[in-house]
């Protein structure tokens, strides 16, 4: 779960690699999953990615499970 530092500097959470909970940078981007001419304007889908302030670790999970 992500939680915030307390002195305004941005979001804390697990870090897969470090082990600890340290500062993160949190956004969203759109993807674009499907590479087929056509359909690949109906297949963006929005992604929460991460990545550790610490040591650069960088994840992404798809936010929407259709």
């Amino acid at each position: 779960m992500a939680t915030t530092d307390g002195a305004g500097g941005g979001m804390t959470e697990p870090c897969e690699r470090c082990g600890l909970e340290t500062l993160h940078d949190v956004s969203v981007q759109i993807r674009t999953e499907s590479r087929d001419g056509e359909n690949a304007r109906f297949s963006r889908e929005p992604y929460r990615v991460t990545e550790c302030q610490r040591c650069g670790f960088r994840r992404s999970k798809r936010m929407n499970n259709a």
